[in-house]
């Protein structure tokens, strides 16, 4: 009898868990979907749920208006050079904070925390009167150099730099390794999930940044795919098909670096969790 109440049980948490996923797959299959119809049949009743034939002719209309291959490259030269840079500005200050000790650590660190209850709309003004002065309006750096310290990605590598030994850092000074080597060839290579982590979590944020572009990009050869996908929207006619097409293609390169590096990405989350 209690065999069968497990078995029941077991059914209906697998039961759960598949309509869960469902829910979950379903606007993103719908998505897919869409960008393969007409703008005028994606509203149709009932709802198509099978692919169209109309996929090669969305493209060719969402290139013909933006240029495709241009924002693509837009996109991912921002947000790969922005995710490097930044990973690496991050891991630094979490390792100082981490490992050193000095005169005003942990009031500096306690500022950091605090500006990540600063909304970002209020940074948005002060900002582009400095991109303005610095002549830097439509262009990458503009996009990349502003959010590179993020306060929670220094959060999340300090955390997990505090369960590094202090022994292993003490016994490579004791060989004569300098701080920059001791950085990279002990202490990074130790929290590489961490990085992985925090990796992902920067690419996404800056691939799927908005305002920010919106606000500073002003030509279509510096558009990247959320503000180029905001442009469709227009006041009298909107493409859904094309609309559908760009968003498909901008959540799919996320979908496969999540996939690929999820194991590392929930290790490297787990990892900051350490007790002070």
């Amino acid at each position: 009898m209690k065999s069968t109440k497990n078995i029941s049980s077991k059914i209906w948490i697998y039961v759960l868990l598949l309509v869960g996923v469902v829910i979950s797959i379903a606007p993103f299959y719908w998505m897919i979907v869409g960008s393969t119809l007409k703008s005028g049949e994606i509203f149709h009743v009932p709802p198509k749920i099978l692919p169209g034939d109309h996929l090669a002719e969305n493209f060719r209309s969402f290139n013909d208006s933006l240029g495709i291959v241009k924002i693509f490259w837009n996109s991912l030269f921002i947000a790969v050079v922005f995710t490097m840079l930044s990973t690496l500005i991050c891991s630094m200050a979490g390792y100082a904070f981490a490992k050193f000790r000095f005169r005003g650590r942990n009031l500096i660190f306690f500022v950091i925390l605090c500006s990540l209850m600063i909304p970002y709309q209020v940074t948005l003004i002060p900002l582009f009167e400095m991109m303005v002065s610095f002549n830097w309006l439509n262009t990458y750096q503009a996009i990349i150099l502003p959010s590179l310290a993020s306060p929670f990605a220094i959060y999340l590598m300090r955390q997990n730099m505090k369960a590094v030994p202090d022994s292993l850092i003490e016994a490579s000074r004791v060989d004569g390794a300098g701080e920059i080597r001791i950085f990279f060839t002990v202490i990074l290579p130790v929290v590489r999930p961490a990085l992985a982590a925090v990796s992902i979590f920067l690419f996404m944020s800056q691939w799927n940044s908005l305002i920010w572009p919106l606000i500073t990009l002003n030509s279509k050869e510096m558009f990247t795919l959320p503000v180029a996908l905001s442009s469709l929207i227009g006041m009298a006619r909107i493409d859904y098909g094309q609309v559908m097409l760009g968003t498909t293609l901008s959540t799919i390169p996320i979908m496969i670096i999540f996939l690929l590096m999820q194991k590392h990405f929930i290790s490297g989350i787990l990892g900051g969790s350490v007790k002070e």
